[in-house]
């Protein structure tokens, strides 16, 4: 007399010999694993330096913003990076909505941080 409704199945005995070959299958899982971790060790801390590097980088652009607005050139001198780079990283804060763009001067925008009752005066604007 079956118990169970139809539509589940029946759990299959497992013996000695199945839960051998399931240890040795997480044992070369493991194996595996730790292979791949050792060939990719310098892969990860070359990654982990370029991310520690940016992130003190864009503190460095939103601690000078929060002073006053600045365009990308006035940014570049005063944290002493180059203008490229420093418009890469605008350009990233500027699509995340960190920062926000502000008024041209000359041939360059004005950039600064993006602060709660800004966002909401270009909102109403």
């Amino acid at each position: 007399m079956d118990l169970l409704p139809d539509g589940f199945n029946k759990t299959p005995f497992i013996g000695k010999n199945t839960m051998k070959t399931i240890n040795k299958d997480k044992e070369a899982k493991k194996a595996a694993m730790k292979e791949l971790r050792g060939l990719r060790k310098n892969l990860i801390a070359a990654a982990s330096s370029t991310m520690k590097i940016q992130k003190k980088d864009m503190a460095a652009i939103k601690t000078f913003l929060k002073g006053e607005a600045a365009t990308i050139p006035e940014i570049a001198a005063a944290i002493d990076m180059p203008t490229d780079k420093t418009l890469w990283y605008i350009a990233t804060l500027k699509k995340y909505g960190q920062i926000i763009e502000g008024q041209k001067q000359g041939a360059f925008f004005k950039y600064a941080l993006n602060e709660p009752e800004k966002t909401q005066e270009k909102a109403e604007a």
